[in-house]
């Protein structure tokens, strides 16, 4: 099965200092047993730097890269925080453009198969693009795509703030970039509107997902796995859950909701056909 584990998943671990990115790496490989990692840009940037947060020094990134190397492991997503693209005052959307330019280098250096890099906003609040910040968010995007395929990657935002919590507005906005590069993290059932059919207006433009408690608890969860199968998904499936404690069991406990789901899904389908 297609499952990663989200790296904010240990957001909690990693504030007590308890772990930091090659610890996580160490207990994604021997403790879960996966070949696969789904990075989090919050385990080595400066936190103190927001709403930018600036990344480290390149020659941390490569450490990355070679710890990942000797674990022959893979980078099915990389998140970013703090490279968003929109803000109302120019000259921060100059500095999170420049931040964003630098996590694109470190996304290459690791490998990522997928970046999220987001659209911007509140995330307390949401409303559909104005025409200018749609304008420079469809461009942004664009450029971006364009540096990611020719780097081997897919890019695009998470459902995470702003517009982006607007399954409609998400789904204008991948028209209008109109990128084979581009695509959407989606976290599942997060939206703010069209809650019901938010997860099958984007779905075709899925490269990975993020599944959290709630989502795995709901009695939708099925119905929600297979809006993606039936539009040929075959990304992961991410667990994305900062749990206030035991982070490692509460992990460990929705790897195996989501297993199960997973195959619960498959068993219909094959039933159905």
């Amino acid at each position: 099965m297609n499952i990663s584990i989200g790296g904010y998943s240990f957001n909690n671990t990693y504030l007590d200092g308890k772990m930091d990115v090659f610890g996580y790496l160490e207990a994604v490989k021997y403790r879960y047993r996966m070949d696969v990692v789904d990075l989090w840009n919050g385990f080595f940037i400066d936190r103190s730097s927001k709403p930018i947060m600036k990344l480290v020094e390149e020659s941390y990134i490569h450490k990355i890269r070679e710890a990942l190397d000797e674990k022959e492991m893979r980078v099915v997503n990389f998140a970013i925080d703090g490279a968003h693209l929109w803000d109302p005052d120019p000259d921060m959307r100059k500095h999170l453009y420049e931040n964003a330019l630098v996590h694109l280098k470190a996304s290459f250096i690791l490998g990522a198969e997928t970046v999220r890099i987001d659209t911007g906003g509140s995330y307390k609040e949401w409303e559909t693009m104005s025409d200018e910040q749609f304008e420079y968010t469809v461009k942004r995007y664009r450029e971006f795509s364009t540096y990611a395929l020719d780097h081997g990657f897919r890019i695009g935002p998470e459902n995470h703030m702003g517009a982006s919590l607007l399954p409609r507005e998400m789904k204008r906005l991948a028209e209008a970039v109109d990128h084979p590069a581009f695509g959407f993290l989606i976290h599942l059932n997060r939206w703010r509107a069209d809650k019901e059919e938010g997860d099958r207006l984007v779905a075709p433009w899925a490269y990975h997902t993020h599944f959290d408690a709630e989502t795995a608890l709901s009695e939708h969860a099925i119905d929600t796995i297979r809006v993606f199968n039936d539009t040929g998904y075959n990304g992961y499936w991410g667990i994305e859950h900062n749990a206030h404690s035991n982070q490692y069991i509460e992990t460990e406990r929705l790897i195996g909701m989501v297993k199960k789901l997973l195959l619960d899904a498959t068993t219909e389908r094959r039933k159905e056909e």
